[in-house]
């Protein structure tokens, strides 16, 4: 068993850090650098958080639990058009990213009134490479309850926000609901903003590990994680990536930002514990820019 963490500190001395995990036998799951400042999204044996946390006051950095490490969210807009964005989904999307998440942005295309509000097979299929998705709609009661249609048989788990108080029951297909996230022509940084935004961190983050419980029932063959290592070490084309997080992991498989046509045999042949990829996973073509998408087996489907 793994713990997600996220490490902030400085460049200075940092590979010392990564040559800890490596030799920990964890992974580095996201790198962020800004000028001078270093932020690490890592997976270490459970047993060995405690040597992480002293190499990590050694360097004069910080430790914090990442629950959302290793998952890809989606945040999804009516639109993106400026009545929708940037505000509130974009503060939420900047909000997820500080607990470990890797967010992708969704506007749909025809969301711009209650009367035309829309949403394409293609668009759904997108959103359902994610392992959660988030609907960030609007400030009016009725208009959200109208507008069921555009989750309500969405495969993957829903968090919907809004700014009015709505049942959950008014909203099939919704797994829960976050009242005060409504459009704002402003930043969220209020009170009741904050509060609001950690209430969806704790729904986010339960919603997940009922996830992770469900697929310990059967779990995949191997870890995604181990896939983005593999795939990362023995794929040169990965480095000449400049997209953030080249490699990006899921709680059931991997997404590579490579093309598709080009490199999707080359990565069903990346040998993972002496199998190729291809055995023990289902690789296909993203619909987010003909992406590679791996989704690992479970130990029941080679029975």
């Amino acid at each position: 068993m793994y713990e997600t963490l996220t490490y902030a500190g400085g460049v200075h001395k940092s590979e010392e850090l990564k040559e800890l995990i490596e030799d920990l036998g964890g992974f580095i799951l996201q790198e962020n650098i800004l000028q001078m400042d270093l932020i690490l999204n890592l997976a270490v044996p459970i047993d060995d958080v405690e040597k992480v946390k002293e190499k990590s006051k050694e360097l004069l950095g910080k430790i914090s639990v990442a629950p959302m490490a290793g998952t890809e969210l989606a945040i999804v807009s009516p639109t993106l058009a400026r009545h929708h964005l940037p505000h509130a989904a974009c503060d939420i999307s900047e909000y997820l990213r500080r607990y470990g998440a890797k967010d992708n942005m969704i506007g749909l295309a025809r969301g711009a009134g209650k009367g035309i509000a829309g949403i394409t097979e293609h668009e759904k299929k997108l959103i359902e490479e994610h392992d959660l998705a988030i609907y960030a709609l609007g400030s009016f009661k009725q208009c959200i309850m109208d507008k069921t249609f555009l989750f309500d048989d969405i495969d993957i788990p829903v968090i919907v926000t809004g700014a009015p108080e709505i049942d959950i029951e008014d909203l099939p297909g919704a797994d829960a609901y976050i009242s005060g996230l409504g459009r704002v022509p402003r930043r969220l940084k209020r009170g009741e903003n904050i509060r609001a935004l950690r209430k969806l961190v704790e729904v986010v983050e339960n919603i997940l590990d009922n996830k992770r419980r469900d697929m310990a029932q059967d779990p995949p063959l191997v870890p995604s994680i181990l896939v983005k290592n593999a795939i990362e070490n023995q794929i040169p084309a990965i480095n000449e990536v400049i997209s953030p997080t080249p490699v990006t992991s899921q709680l059931d498989g991997v997404r590579i930002k490579l093309d598709y046509d080009k490199y999707h045999e080359e990565i069903a042949n990346v040998t993972i514990n002496g199998n190729p990829l291809k055995k023990i996973a289902e690789i296909k073509k993203s619909y987010m820019y003909d992406y590679i998408l791996v989704k690992l087996l479970s130990e029941t489907s080679i029975i």
